[in-house]
């Protein structure tokens, strides 16, 4: 068994005098429904009704929904066409990502404000390391609280937190009293916090290996406590060692405020399927385009590039190559993902989405403006 080698201090101690060995002061702050949001405070004639961001064509996809558009079911991520079969009266609005980054920038300016140590997820989440705070607040529900009044009072839009000793639970408690809420996961609450809750709510934890869970009789935090370390650690490989420990309420990682992104990849759907390559090509290049923007303005380079294909039957497939050193021409991505494309033609059915990603990234390095050259 191991030992945790640290002591427990209340929440609410006085965070700057805490000794280093001591556990972190975490908050998880969460925009609500937060493109939803954005298009109901800049346009009052949304203010309370079904609002979905995204395409409303017949393959488009829900980006957002609005509180009042998930009463119905409707979720990201969710068809456009099964949204509205959901709720007839849904409104369809097109995102707008410029807006969207740029409120995402003023919120995290508020962050700074209180802590150098923040980690954002993606435009609308974040954690912040508040263990010493800049402004000498007493306790990080204190500051949990400052931030999302500043947030509503700055932005117009409303933001949950969740405040505990790591990252695990302040996720957990950021979701647990949303719209607009906060609460605190001590650590004398942790682990019984976890206990009751169905393993498909635990962030991390998809649908995938949630289903697998429950065919080895794993539906709570109870059960997946239940388990040993070897028994994890077997059926679901390294993350089983992070599944162990999470149903203990122990969560060791820290928020990286250097989080380099792994990834980024860009998809469409199409109007039509498509069934030549000439066509195919044409579709791909905006898509490398964008890319390749976000690689420029972010500094990095990637090493593998993955091709991603959907058929009008819904069959997926991806086609990777990876190369020993990184990517320097944008010219050589597309070259790649036309070579993984090739050998599909000719086709027996339409392509309904085409997907592109670079992965492997890697902080762009002074003298690393070189070209390379593919030999292919």
């Amino acid at each position: 068994m191991i030992e945790l080698a640290v002591r427990v201090e209340p929440v609410g101690a006085r965070l700057n005098d805490l000794a280093p060995d001591r556990l972190r002061k975490i908050i998880h702050v969460d925009m609500d429904a937060f493109y939803a949001s954005v298009e109901q405070r800049d346009r009052p004639e949304l203010r309370g009704k079904p609002v979905a961001v995204g395409g409303e064509r017949e393959r488009g996809v829900v980006a957002a929904a609005s509180y009042e558009a998930r009463k119905f079911g409707v979720r990201s991520a969710m068809p456009s066409v099964t949204a509205r079969r959901k709720c007839p009266d849904l409104i369809f609005v097109k995102p707008r990502f410029d807006v969207y980054k740029e409120i995402s920038l003023q919120i995290r300016a508020i962050f700074a404000e209180y802590t150098s140590i923040i980690e954002p997820l993606s435009l609308d989440e974040a954690y912040l390391d508040v263990t010493k705070n800049l402004k000498g607040f007493g306790t990080a529900t204190e500051i949990a609280q400052e931030i999302t009044r500043k947030i509503r009072c700055e932005t117009g839009l409303s933001a949950s937190a969740g405040v505990s000793y790591n990252k695990f639970l302040a996720k957990l408690a950021s979701d647990h009293r949303k719209p607009d809420g906060l609460f605190v996961i001590t650590p004398k609450m942790g682990a019984a916090f976890v206990e009751d809750m169905s393993v498909g709510k635990f962030h991390g934890v998809g649908p995938a290996t949630s289903a697998k869970m429950n065919r080895h009789g794993i539906y709570t935090g109870r059960d997946l406590r239940a388990q040993t370390l070897p028994f994890l650690v077997k059926h679901f490989g390294t993350v089983g060692q992070h599944f162990y420990w999470i149903a203990r309420g122990v969560d060791h990682r820290p928020v990286r405020a250097d989080r380099l992104r792994k990834s980024i990849g860009v998809e469409n759907t199409f109007p039509q399927d498509l069934f030549e390559f000439d066509t195919m090509r044409e579709a791909l290049r905006p898509m490398i385009d964008k890319i390749w923007r976000f690689c420029e303005g972010a500094g990095v380079r990637g090493r593998t590039v993955t091709l991603k294909v959907k058929f009008a039957d819904f069959e997926l497939i991806t086609r990777r190559r990876s190369l020993s050193e990184h990517f320097f021409d944008r010219r050589d991505v597309e070259h790649i993902c036309l070579d993984l494309l090739a050998p599909l033609f000719p086709l027996q059915k339409g392509v309904r989405l085409l997907g592109v990603s670079l992965s492997s990234l890697g902080q762009l390095q002074a003298g690393d403006a070189r070209q390379l050259t593919l030999g292919v």
